[in-house]
């Protein structure tokens, strides 16, 4: 099967605007991420709407797509992106890889995780889970859970803890039953996405405000892989700092 890495990359953000371009210890966010991609990917582009990310990618001598500033989500501006990879270079991918643009530490080894998961051609749709080893996390909001049947297949994501543990006090629930907490990268066939991108907000979606919950509603599967590396995603100016101090220089 034929792989392709693509970065959807937004200069406007809300919480921190221009993110993509930060400086981490020399280097730029987006720059970061696409050399770690590129250790586990032949091919990487990132699809952005704005000029000024395109000229830093060639800058540092990455690819890039430029895609509409109407896209609601990543998932829509990655199906547009493939269409125009796929057009330019006459070459056919089976699967795009959705990296975040926020995570400029990701782990290749994550990357190759999602890989094998299309080691079946059953897979869809494929994600990494954590185990929670945090009691806090479980209840923690910020990071969605998730519970899978005996194949690996999600069966649903969750801001709540997921499941409920009954007849047991909360501070001993993490002892009582393995919880799992999503860490948001995934991988689509490319058939797939294209027609993942046509459905409608579903209910479970616009309730929980997680994406993936329309595709299971809509009879896709999702097959999970364990992960034990962390994400380390940056949201804001806070997080940025925190990073820099947590993260030596090259």
């Amino acid at each position: 099967m034929k792989f392709i890495g693509i970065i959807p990359s937004r200069y406007e953000s809300s919480r921190f605007p221009g993110k993509p371009l930060v400086n981490i210890h020399g280097k730029s966010m987006i720059n970061r991420v696409y050399e770690q991609a590129k250790k586990a990917l032949d091919y990487v582009y990132v699809a952005t709407d704005d000029e000024r990310i395109a000229n830093e990618i060639k800058q540092f001598g990455g690819q890039y797509v430029i895609t509409s500033k109407d896209h609601k989500s990543g998932t829509d501006r990655l199906a547009e992106a493939i269409k125009i990879i796929q057009k330019k270079l006459n070459t056919p991918f089976d699967v795009v890889i959705n990296i975040q643009g926020d995570e400029p530490f990701i782990e290749p080894a994550q990357i190759k995780e999602l890989i094998n998961c299309f080691t079946s051609d059953e897979t869809e749709i494929a994600t990494l889970i954590k185990k929670i080893t945090n009691p806090e996390d479980i209840f923690n909001p910020n990071k969605p859970k998730v519970i899978f049947d005996y194949q690996m297949n999600a069966i649903y994501f969750s801001r709540s803890p997921i499941p409920y543990v009954r007849n047991k006090e909360k501070e001993h629930w993490l002892k009582s039953f393995d919880f799992y907490r999503h860490i948001g990268m995934y991988a689509y066939k490319t058939s797939v996405l294209s027609k993942i991108t046509l459905l409608e907000r579903s209910k479970l979606e616009i309730a929980e405000s997680l994406e993936q919950n329309r595709w299971i509603e809509n009879g896709y599967t999702i097959k999970l892989a364990k992960t034990h590396f962390d994400s380390l995603g940056i949201d804001t100016p806070e997080d940025l700092q925190k990073a820099l101090s947590l993260i030596k220089k090259d």
